[in-house]
Order: structure tokens, then C-alpha cells, then sequence
């Protein structure tokens, strides 16, 4: 795990599979992490902090099985919960030595994601599994409020908007991004965005109407809600699968990129030649990526 600019921890024997930004303490990232590719063996979940020492680990959680994602509280700034591939989610309390505080356990395959609302006045969490469903939860409440049907491959990631609340995204094996809304069962938009699998979206924070998608076929494509015929960009430059993709939070149009070519890629859509940078410091798959809210610049 490296951050730009700011040097690398290593955690020896595990792959990271995600990292996020604290939204309330600068410098602070959560990775979520599994042994053996999480093909097999424990997942870890540490706590990471940037001081002018370099990167220091806080805290560290072990679990039974290997973390897919985390995804910080936004009422509560020592609380995560991550998703794991016995299918369930774990509450943690970083003020605490010991965990977790919670297992939610309903998803029969992976749950490769999990997403905190950031809609203030509702606490409301989506995960997304490899069977097929995506999941509405209350943290405070111990068992889903709705699962969501319809997608015909694995879900591989589930975000929130960030503009409507109770509105999410999810990202499939099966070509598709769909967009669903809490307040209505079922499916609000099916846009099939690639001819591969699709392992990864985000909305942009400037745009309600605007989402990216990254996929198996080494393609970034920015879709357009209000016209889904074609997407509004395609950025090329990756040479294998696209693992995950963000929208910039400082800057309309740029966003960041990992993929199992072992590269960072950062791009502006809106330029005639978009690759703004490669950054070729990982020496593995590259999984996992977070933009600082508090740190222009940080990643």
C-alpha cells in the first residue's frame, strides 16, 4: 500500500483489497486486506495513519476470512464496517482493541463491497455479493431491510450517489451498471456498459447525472443518465482489468484508476489526450484506491 508522495507500509502476507480515506481525520486510511489473494486464509483490517514519521499502522482487526472492502461510518468517526468472503459484514470500532462489535451475515457467496450513505439524517448501508444481490442495512438494525434482485453475474461494487439520497449504483459480471432506488423495488436503469465484466464504478461528486465505469476490458466509461445510448468518454491506456475506479472529490472531470497491470492511472476527461499520469510503484495487482478529502493532491 503506498500513498503519492507519501512513501509505503507493507503488511506482510496479505493483498489489499481496499482503501479509504478517513472522512474525518487527515491522513488517516483504512485497508482491507486477505491472505492468498483471498482465495484462501484470514482477511485483516488496518488502520493506517500518515505523520512525519510515514505511514504508521494504528490499529489492526483480524477475520476469519479474507476483506473485500471497507467503508468508513459518517456518524461515528472510529467506526467501519468491511465485507468479507464468508459473506458477511463486520462492524469495527477503532477506539476499541477488540472486535467486531457486530456480524451481519446474509449474503450466501462473497460480499465483495460495501458503501456507508453519505445522505445526512439516514444511516443506511448497501453491500453488494457474489450472489447476485445487493443488500439494504441499518447498522443499528441486525438484519437487511431489502435485497435487491436482478443482476445476472456477480456484484462486484455498490456505491451511493453522493447527489440523490437512497440512490445507488451497482457493478456486475454480468456487462451491466444498474441504478436503483431504495424508496422503489426494482431495477431503475440497466445500462449494459461493456462487452466484459465490470468491476468497479463511482459517481462523479460534481455531477448527479454522471457515473464512470472500469472493466475486464481495460476500458474507463463515463455514462450519462439522462442518455445511456453511448458513453460520454472512453479512456484507454490500461493493459489488463480495471479494479477500481474514482471520481476526483476537488475536480469535475478527473478521476483515478488501478488495475492488475500493477498502475495507477489519473485522467481528465475533458483533454484531447485525458492520461494525465502513470504511477508504477506497485509490484502487485493494484486493487485498492482512495482520494483524500482533506489532502489536495493525496492519494
Amino acid at each position: 500500500m503506498g500513498t503519492a508522495g507519501g512513501g509505503a507500509l507493507r503488511l506482510p502476507g496479505l493483498h489489499g483489497y481496499a482503501a479509504e480515506f478517513s472522512p474525518y481525520w487527515p491522513g488517516r486510511v483504512a485497508c482491507a486486506a486477505a491472505q492468498y489473494y483471498g482465495i484462501a486464509g484470514c482477511g485483516t483490517l488496518a488502520v493506517l495513519e500518515q505523520n512525519k514519521a510515514g505511514i504508521v499502522l494504528l490499529r489492526s482487526f483480524d477475520w476469519n476470512d479474507g476483506l473485500f472492502d471497507v467503508t468508513w461510518s459518517e456518524n461515528n468517526e472510529h467506526v467501519l464496517i468491511t465485507s468479507s468472503g464468508d459473506g458477511s459484514l463486520q462492524i469495527w470500532d477503532t477506539a476499541k482493541t477488540k472486535g467486531p462489535l457486530q456480524v451481519y451475515k446474509e449474503h450466501t457467496q462473497e460480499a465483495y463491497s460495501v458503501d456507508w450513505s453519505q445522505t445526512r439524517g439516514e444511516q443506511l448501508v448497501v453491500s453488494g455479493s457474489w450472489d447476485q444481490t445487493a443488500k439494504l442495512w441499518d447498522p443499528a438494525v441486525g438484519k437487511s431491510l431489502y435485497t435487491f434482485k436482478g443482476h445476472e453475474g456477480v456484484i462486484y461494487s455498490t456505491i451511493w450517489s453522493p447527489h440523490i439520497p437512497g440512490c445507488f449504483a451497482s457493478a456486475s459480471g454480468d456487462q451491466t451498471l444498474r441504478v436503483w432506488d431504495v424508496k422503489a423495488p426494482g431495477v431503475k436503469l440497466v445500462i449494459p456498459a461493456h462487452q466484459a465484466e465490470i468491476l468497479s464504478c463511482d459517481w462523479c461528486k460534481y455531477d448527479e447525472n454522471l457515473l464512470v465505469t472500469g472493466a475486464v476490458d481495460c476500458s474507463l466509461k463515463g455514462w450519462d443518465l439522462r442518455n445511456i445510448r453511448q458513453p460520454v468518454f472512453i479512456l484507454l491506456g490500461h493493459t489488463y482489468a480495471i479494479r477500481r475506479v474514482k471520481f476526483s472529490p476537488f475536480h469535475a472531470t478527473l478521476l483515478a484508476s488501478c488495475s492488475y497491470d500493477f498502475t495507477v492511472r489519473f485522467w481528465d476527461f475533458s483533454k484531447p489526450n485525458p492520461l494525465l499520469e502513470t504511477v508504477e510503484h506497485h509490484t502487485e495487482f493494484t486493487c485498492g484506491l482512495d482520494l483524500s478529502l482533506h489532502n489536495h493532491g493525496q492519494v
